[in-house]
């Protein structure tokens, strides 16, 4: 009996859509019924024809119809000629009155009037005409209706997804501009990242960490008379991970998070903005406690009045605007925390940088080398990596990267792996990961004439020579003359990692830029616009010196340089035009005394120069050792641990 039950609930759902296809079958089987009733036809004939049978005496009636078409109804004893036979037709239907034997149209009506008349009297015929104005009432009735239908169609169309109500829906779109786009994350949602996925970070991790526990524990905090932070705005360089951190929120946290982009508020439209801020804001109190996760905040946080020369009302403002009153304004629910991440918070608006809106500034940093081996770890797991791969090594090969850059090294070696046919990830792919992404990739067959190549490698060994020779310069890694993304050489280099940079360090990092230029002048007494790239760090290195660290005796303790963005000075420089012809020369000076120092060590070592040149054009690529044999061990060896395990 029950199972008998469950099949008979199992009813079909009614349609709307059977009723209207219903409704245009009936109507087309009128239309077509009323046609068949109403409009019998004969065989086709032709004027000439007809007059033909006129004057034969087959014809007992014809009937005008519309006035250019006309019906040929022939008399009984012509009904059985045998010329006539294919003209009668059986009945189909039994419809009432007799069927028209021929038809045929003719143009001018009278002139077919006058030519009738003249053929019945010439030969005294008893052939009557009659005249019949056809229509088809259905159809022309269908055709009066059909817009009336098509409106009433759209009407309900339009209601029906109005009342849907959601911002889902291509269709519904225009009804739900103003509404929020903020993808909603909660408990039932499939959010696989946790904090353990997330590698380094220590102190930032444990700021965002805190703030889950704020909503899974409330009382633990407010028992002690504490509040809640309403905000908290994590800044860093693109890449290090700002946005996993809130992803790791929303697969730890088991309340709604609210995840959109800054560019979601922004809409053609005036008004809109601020309509989806209150809106998504009305969301997130009523599923309070909440989260809400506002990446690239920078679209719509941007400080007021500025760059608005128009002096028209800003859409952008309005959405800023109505983003602070929901922060902290009146009737403000502390229950929804907003997390914001950018990578320009120096543009930023004042008020929304206060306390009160983002309580605290989470600054993402770019990972040091401890950190870099966590990341390595975490972005190793998938990879069939070989035995004796030194994650230490790899997070010593890459200063400067970001946990973004690593995991592109990582699929990088993978994809380097498998080109070769390797069955596992060893330690070149990576190393030759690195050269990819910091270098581009190898063009072995560029064209490139034997004294441009000997230029380049004599470019390289300066470089080389220079940078072993001074106490401060980064550590050789490998140099080679293969042609690599746009440059025709390179150079690797271990840098330090400092927190601080003084003078003379970064005086031998330059003079070791313009070995380079000064080995193409002290061998081939001439230069070449190879340097261009050099030049180009050198000479925004001295102009920090001078402009934004005040290291210059001459200029002074004097910095030109504003952290907050906020240039007071708009178009105008923040110094007299004597100032400027002073930083001028004092960047100039500083280049060249460089400059000069390193062509004095490469003349005092030109042989030992020349040497590592001819050794670079044989190889290709040489690395430390090849430096070794050549100029013995190097004097400054406190980053030898570092280095010592690059050697291939």
């Amino acid at each position: 009996m029950s199972n008998d039950k469950k099949v008979n609930n199992k009813k079909p759902k009614f349609s709307p859509y059977w009723v209207y296809g219903l409704i245009i079958v009936i109507f087309l089987a009128i239309n077509l019924f009323s046609g068949s009733m109403g409009s019998s036809s004969g065989s086709l004939t032709t004027p000439a024809e007809f007059f033909r049978y006129l004057k034969d005496g087959d014809v007992e009636n014809v009937q005008i119809v519309n006035r250019h078409e006309a019906k040929i109804f022939l008399t009984a004893e012509a009904a059985d000629k045998e010329i006539h036979k294919k003209s009668v037709k059986p009945q189909l239907l039994p419809i009432s009155g007799k069927s028209p034997n021929y038809q045929f149209e003719f143009g001018d009506l009278q002139n077919f009037e006058n030519q009738l008349s003249v053929a019945v009297s010439d030969n005294n015929l008893a052939t009557t005409i009659s005249y019949e104005t056809e229509q088809n009432v259905w159809g022309d009735f269908l055709l009066t209706l059909l817009p009336f239908v098509l409106i009433i169609g759209v009407w309900i169309f339009i209601m029906r997804r109005m009342s849907s109500g959601g911002g889902g829906g291509a269709g519904g779109q225009i009804f739900n501009i103003g509404k929020s786009k903020a993808k909603l994350f909660d408990q039932n949602t499939d959010v696989k990242t946790t904090f353990k996925d997330v590698a380094g970070l220590e102190g930032a991790k444990e700021e965002v960490q805190e703030i889950v526990d704020f909503l899974k524990h409330p009382e633990k905090y407010t028992s002690l008379g504490g509040k809640i932070p309403k905000g908290a705005l994590l800044v860093g360089q693109p890449g290090t991970g700002k946005t996993l951190l809130a992803k790791a929120v929303a697969g730890e946290a088991q309340v709604p998070f609210f995840s959109l982009s800054g560019s979601d508020f922004v809409e053609m439209f005036v008004g809109v903005g601020a309509s989806r801020v209150r809106d998504l804001f009305k969301q997130a109190k009523e599923k309070s406690p909440s989260i809400i996760f506002i990446d690239e905040i920078d679209a719509i946080g941007r400080a007021r009045g500025k760059s608005n020369f128009s002096g028209s009302n800003d859409e952008r403002e309005n959405t800023l605007n109505q983003l602070l009153t929901e922060m902290d304004g009146f009737g403000t629910n502390t229950n929804v925390i907003v997390l914001a991440a950018t990578n320009r918070a120096d543009v930023l608006d004042k008020a929304l940088m206060r306390a009160g809106r983002f309580d605290r500034q989470i600054f993402v940093d770019l990972p040091d080398v401890r950190e870099r081996k966590e990341i390595f770890n975490v972005h190793l797991r998938p990879l069939k990596k070989a035995k004796n791969l030194d994650t230490d090594f790899l997070s010593k090969q890459t200063p400067g990267f970001s946990g973004a850059d690593i995991a592109n090294v990582c699929n990088e070696a993978a994809l380097i792996a498998a080109r070769k046919g390797n069955k596992s990830v060893g330690k070149q792919d990576f190393l030759d990961a690195v050269d990819r992404i910091v270098g581009g990739l190898e063009k072995k067959n560029k064209i490139i004439t034997p004294g441009e190549k000997r230029a380049v490698a004599f470019h390289e060994a300066g470089h080389a020579t220079v940078s072993w020779m001074l106490e401060h310069a980064a550590p050789l890694v490998k140099v080679t003359i293969v042609p690599r993304g746009q440059s025709l050489g390179a150079a690797w280099y271990l840098p330090e990692e400092r927190l601080i940079v003084r003078p003379n360090q970064m005086l031998d990092e330059m003079c070791a830029a313009l070995g380079g230029r000064a080995a193409e002048k002290v061998i081939f007494n001439e230069i070449s616009t190879g340097a261009l790239s050099d030049l180009e760090k050198v000479t925004k290195q001295a102009r920090a010196m001078v402009t934004v660290y005040g290291l210059s005796e001459k200029v002074g303790n004097i910095t030109y340089y504003d952290s907050s963005g906020q240039n007071e000075y708009g178009f105008t420089k923040p110094y007299s035009e004597q100032t400027a012809e002073l930083i001028d020369r004092e960047i100039s000076n500083i280049i060249e005394e460089q400059y000069q120092r390193a062509i004095s060590l490469l003349e005092a070592n030109k042989v030992k120069l020349t040497e590592l040149a001819e050794v670079l054009l044989d190889k290709e690529v040489i690395f430390k050792d090849n430096l070794e044999k050549i100029f013995g061990k190097r004097p400054f060896d406190k980053e030898e641990a570092e280095v010592s395990t690059e050697e291939e």
